[in-house]
């Protein structure tokens, strides 16, 4: 069966390295010196939640519903 999620990716400032995570799934998060590497790890870490998941819990994870920008001022 085939899945779809959305991803954020962020850049480490400090490090340099790509950081993303899957805010549907908690603890699918990695990060990798490349985005193809990223997106690579990306896909086993879901894999791995997917296999462990029954399929009642993945029909109940959030659907994707979009992404605004915040902007604050201190």
């Amino acid at each position: 069966m085939s899945y779809h999620f959305t991803a954020i990716i962020e850049k480490d400032r400090e490090s340099g390295m790509y950081v993303g995570s899957v805010p549907a799934i908690s603890g699918a998060h990695t990060f990798a010196p490349t985005i193809d590497e990223l997106q690579t790890r990306l896909t086993e870490v879901l894999t791995l939640c997917l296999e462990e998941m029954n399929p009642e819990e993945i029909a109940t994870l959030p659907v994707f519903a979009g992404i605004t920008n915040i902007e604050v001022v201190v």
